[in-house]
């Protein structure tokens, strides 16, 4: 069983427990309540690199990353950097995070939120929406055709973006076929965890011109996040570098005026 294979095994299990105790249809309730979705999409298409800051408390490669006390305030940190939107990890068993971590966040910024997890289910789209996501990441690697085209049209009925997130060039042809706009490339190969950062300048290739582009993984300052705009990337997603950063409204800041433009 590979790495991903374990997490989103652990992902169900989770699950069950928090379906045992709110229904699908008590979920579709909340949405009622929910505010609109905020679009990143124009802020990813301008021009300069965006920067999608990330709360992050933990990884399986690293282990430990930050404690992070106070998710909220993080974000409030990334946002008067500038950063497009915010991710927050909200699997547990190997990322320490919660969609309390998200709900926090929510109440604190105004800025475009995505929910980091493994989305296997259309359950977990509902939560992200009714905790105040914006975004949703999809895993092609994780996902079945059907599966993945279903939770992208689902994601994108609710009004929210989707970031879909490949590795290799079947799994592109993939995203796009399942109408992908939003296209990440991981340079972390989940089944290993080892980075290949060339990853994404073979990738970049083969996305046509109007799907915004998003690196992700190998990025640890801003040389890293300088050659991923140089290759072509719209927006960069940055979570260890940030956290361990003494100063991430800085941080946030100069990743996002190393793609060559102000956002």
């Amino acid at each position: 069983m590979s790495v991903l294979d374990e997490i989103v095994a652990g992902v169900r299990a989770d699950l069950a427990v928090r379906q045992a105790e709110v229904s699908e249809a008590a979920l579709r309730q909340r949405l009622a309540d929910v505010s609109p979705a905020l679009d990143p999409m124009p802020a990813f298409r301008a021009p300069g690199l965006s920067v999608i800051a990330e709360v992050k408390r933990r990884s399986p490669s690293k282990g430990d990353l930050a404690e992070i006390p106070d998710p909220a305030a993080l974000a409030g940190a990334y946002a008067a950097g500038g950063a497009a939107a915010i991710s927050v990890l909200t699997e547990q068993r190997r990322f320490s995070g919660s969609l309390a971590d998200l709900e926090a966040v929510r109440a604190a910024v105004p800025t475009p939120l995505l929910r980091k997890d493994f989305m296997v289910t259309e359950y977990q789209v509902l939560e992200a929406r009714a905790a105040g996501a914006d975004l949703v990441l999809l895993i092609v690697a994780a996902l079945d055709d059907a599966t993945l085209r279903g939770l992208h049209d689902l994601a994108r009925g609710l009004g929210m973006t989707v970031l879909v997130e490949v590795h290799d060039e079947p799994e592109t042809e993939r995203a796009l076929a399942a109408g992908a706009q939003l296209v990440g490339v991981n340079a972390r190969n989940l089944k290993t965890l080892e980075v290949h950062p060339e990853v994404f300048g073979q990738l970049v290739k083969v996305l046509p011109d109007d799907v915004v582009k998003v690196a992700e993984s190998g990025i640890s300052g801003v040389d890293d996040a300088a050659r991923y705009a140089a290759e072509g990337a719209d927006v960069v997603l940055v979570g260890e570098a940030l956290v361990k950063d003494g100063d991430p409204t800085a941080a946030v800041a100069a990743m996002r005026s190393s793609g060559g433009g102000v956002r």
